[in-house]
């Protein structure tokens, strides 16, 4: 296979290189035909149903998940160094991104494909892009987004009622009150923590006397004013990476997210956060410059092994810390609409704030997250205004965004939300959980796999470690034996990771956890996400097998001499 790859390459780029759209001439009156909106849909029907049998060409074809191009390659075909001076045929450039671009995208959709969060989506989906593009809203102001606007507001009050179920007469009051905003809709999961966190510090220095608070003060004035040496953030390890990135972005920096870590169900350890908070309150009376603690963060559906944090203790001690209580939900929020799983959230409904990701498991296109607040009025401290536009006064959205101009994204989740109804929702999540639970069982009862950690929502942790390994790894009294085994064990499951990838039939991802129970060794696992609604039991047969076969020809070939050096295996 791979002589007949190799063989294949220049003849590929060659025929890529030979693509050369056909120049027009640059004239205004073409160009103006671009923007005007043809007579008749033919114009449109003529080039939609290119498209669409593109679309359906990429999903229907049986070949692998990734095409066979390298990187390098890909590297060489987008090498113009200059943009095109000249215009150029739709036609032409409609078949240059088939070529180039549609024929090497990776096929998330395809039910093989349970590596990661991004999955398939609905074909409405499609529709309703060309309806957010067609239309062209820019919903940072009411005068760009007349009917939009109030879209965005009801999909909010929607998803604030999910999270804090208050009650009919404050959502009939709040939803369309342009003068308050319950949440926001951004671009995706990291946007949502930084609005959370930004109205976390201006909760944390609030004005106060002639402080004009952090907004306008700063860092320096607030720490200088209310007698602080030290801003902190705390959450578990299993905390998102964007958390890191905002520290950095609003000046407190990465040494200041304090990481607590997890038990072996992935969740932050309380005994470990009580023993940290007892070193703060320390700190704090026997020093002159005290350590604030500007949010407590719990994360419901943790991205690495889709955990859930003990959200109605840590609302207890977000209160004991006098801080802001912040729900990152961006992975498992949309779980709210079963009830039967909704014991797994309790304390949600006391967050000042939850992040909330319409593009996972409300299966919309990427990207688009929101953030919600308890108080309607939290998100005053983020308000703000300009003479040309976003005035005091006005149903400007953008008057309470961190961003400017934004598309009509909430017209996916609205969308989807209306086809499908919570009902619909319900069943998606319950098929997705019973594929993970299919998932865990073939793994618990496949004598080359061993399961790594407990699943709660849709992610699975596993690794390829043969039987006659784990009973030697389970007799193994030497730390650093079991150790140095383990490693071994490591490299093993990164070479069948790269051999599922070089098979190119399935894909699971992978990740490295140190709340196993090898703890604290670090540990090497494949990550499984079941959200797809086209996988089946039958499939995740099929992916287990395949990569039994892969793990046991490398075991056989490679690792099985390197065991029976340390240990002592069965012939």
């Amino acid at each position: 296979m791979e002589c007949d790859i190799a063989e294949k390459v220049p003849d590929r780029l060659a025929k890529e290189r030979m693509m050369t759209p056909r120049t027009v001439v640059a004239d205004i009156d073409h160009l103006k035909k671009l923007f005007i909106m043809p007579d008749s849909p033919d114009k449109f029907m003529e080039f939609g149903h290119e498209l669409l049998e593109m679309i359906h060409s990429f999903f229907s074809t049986k070949d692998g998940i990734h095409s066979a191009i390298t990187l390098p390659e890909l590297g060489q075909i987008f090498s113009e160094l200059s943009i095109p001076s000249e215009p150029h045929l739709l036609k032409d450039t409609i078949s240059e991104i088939k070529d180039k671009i549609v024929a090497h995208s990776v096929k998330v959709g395809n039910p093989y494909y349970v590596g990661h969060m991004t999955s398939a989506v609905p074909y409405f989906s499609i529709l309703v892009e060309m309806i957010i593009a067609s239309l062209n809203q820019n919903q940072v102001k009411i005068e760009t987004a007349k009917a939009s606007t109030f879209v965005e507001r009801e999909l909010i009050g929607w998803i604030h009622r999910l999270i804090y179920d208050r009650d009919e007469s404050f959502y009939q009051d709040h939803v369309q009150n342009h003068q308050i905003a319950l949440g926001n809709v951004v671009l995706d999961g990291t946007i949502a923590n930084m609005t959370a966190m930004h109205v976390a510090l201006a909760k944390a220095f609030p004005p106060d006397g002639r402080f004009p608070g952090v907004s306008r003060a700063g860092l320096v004035e607030a720490f200088r004013h209310y007698g602080v040496d030290r801003g902190i953030i705390v959450m578990s390890k299993r905390g998102h990476y964007s958390f890191n990135k905002i520290a950095r972005i609003c000046g407190l920096g990465e040494d200041n997210i304090v990481k607590i870590d997890v038990d072996w169900r992935n969740k932050i350890d309380l005994y470990k956060l009580a023993n940290e908070w007892g070193k703060i309150k320390d700190h704090n009376e026997s020093s002159h410059g005290k350590t604030k603690v500007i949010s407590l963060v719990g994360i419901a559906g943790t991205t690495e092994t889709g955990n859930i944090d003990d959200l109605d203790s840590l609302e207890k001690w977000a209160r004991a810390m006098s801080t802001h209580f912040h729900v990152d939900a961006a992975w498992g929020g949309p779980v709210l609409f079963v009830d039967q799983y909704r014991h797994l959230f309790k304390g949600i409904e006391k967050a000042d704030s939850v992040t909330f990701d319409a593009h996972k498991l409300l299966y919309t296109p990427n990207s688009m997250g929101m953030v919600l607040f308890r108080n309607e009025q939290d998100l005053n401290h983020l308000k703000h205004n300009a003479q040309y536009i976003l005035r005091p006064d006005s149903w400007d959205q953008g008057r309470f965004t961190i961003e400017g101009s934004r598309p009509f994204t909430s017209l996916r989740a609205w969308t989807s939300l209306k086809v499908f109804g919570a009902h619909g929702f319900e069943l998606l999540f319950k098929n997705a959980f019973d594929l993970t639970s299919e998932l865990k069982r073939l793994i618990d009862t496949n004598p080359s796999f061993e399961a790594m950690s407990d699943p709660e929502l849709f992610i699975f942790n596993y690794r390829f470690a043969p039987l006659e390994v784990r009973e030697a790894l389970a007799v193994c009294d030497d730390p650093k034996k079991r150790e140095r085994i383990n490693n071994i064990v490591n490299e093993m499951n990164i070479d069948l990771h790269r051999a599922i990838r070089k098979k190119d039939t399935s894909f699971v991802s992978r990740t490295v956890l140190e709340s196993t129970k090898y703890a604290p060794e670090m540990i090497v696992v494949l990550r499984a996400v079941t959200i797809n609604p086209l996988t089946t039991n039958e499939i995740l047969s099929e992916i287990v097998e395949e990569h039994e076969r892969l793990g046991l020809s490398l075991y056989n070939g490679i690792y099985r001499s390197r065991f029976r050096q340390m240990i002592p295996l069965e012939s």
